[in-house]
């Protein structure tokens, strides 16, 4: 008999406690590992990596129950980086083999990645050396902020699989993260792609009328145009093959072809 402990697995988000999709993550992997939730309070979509938070704010109990059984998770009214962040020092005794941040609603593309707070809670684990999953679900961008019905199923699928290779291999070298990243069109039978990441802005903000008098409020929000963008990126995997993209990524941003151009400029 089988009695090597479970793998430890931590769960959150930045779309908050009672979002769909962070339930649908961890039923994804409850069935191998042991899943602990700790997520946002409320809802902290772009966030990034802020580390901001309620003083006030601890750990609460809350209990999230799907059609097959309840799991106790811990929300914290603060970003979704400061959220891992207290919890891993609130639990010094809990050292988890993965982190697994998502699903989140709406995919997190191009150089847009640095805003998400879905990828800015896994890039704070990951400075903190545990192998990391930032996993996203595309939806229309009127979804990034209501729970909104959808589909986990086949981003279930994919997180598990990705999961389980994580634990059983360890990343890459020199990768930090996973940053997944699924169509909605997509099936179980749908090929993956390993994308780097675009350049490009994926998400357009703009204003109807643009004044001084124009609030933040009034913005709104777009998917950017994809006719320039070159094949083996993420966003070109998404919007026009209908691909899952994994994105390795790094945290170090170091622009390593830029050092002789650098040390010219100390030769006048």
């Amino acid at each position: 008999m089988n009695t090597a402990p479970l793998p430890k697995i931590l769960i959150t988000n930045d779309d908050g406690i009672h979002s769909p999709g962070l339930l649908a993550a961890a039923k994804a992997v409850s069935q191998f590992a042991e899943v602990t939730i700790i997520a946002p309070l409320e809802q902290q979509t772009a966030m990034g990596r802020a580390l901001r938070g309620n003083p006030e704010a601890k750990l609460e109990p809350v209990t999230l129950c799907s059609a097959e059984h309840c799991l106790t998770a811990y929300a914290c009214d603060a970003a979704p980086a400061r959220c891992v962040e207290h919890g891993l020092k609130a639990m010094p005794e809990y050292i988890p083999d993965l982190v697994i941040s998502g699903i989140n609603y709406g995919e997190n593309l191009g150089n847009n990645i640095t805003a998400s707070g879905t990828v800015g809670a896994a890039m704070e684990t990951a400075a903190r050396g545990i192998p990391s999953l930032a996993v996203s679900l595309e939806t229309p961008v009127d979804c990034h902020f209501e729970y909104t019905s959808q589909n986990w199923d086949v981003a279930a699928h994919f997180l598990r699989y990705f999961a389980r290779q994580t634990l059983s291999e360890g990343l890459p070298s020199g990768v930090d993260i996973l940053k997944i990243d699924v169509p909605s069109e997509a099936s179980i039978a749908s090929q993956w792609r390993v994308t780097k990441l675009s350049g490009n802005r994926y998400y357009q903000s703009a204003l109807e009328r643009p004044s001084l008098q124009s609030r933040l409020g009034d913005a709104f929000v777009t998917k950017g145009n994809t006719p320039n963008e070159e094949p083996d990126t993420d966003v070109y995997a998404i919007a026009v093959d209908k691909v899952v993209s994994v994105t390795p990524l790094s945290l170090d941003f170091t622009a390593y072809d830029s050092f002789s151009a650098l040390n010219r400029w100390q030769q006048g």
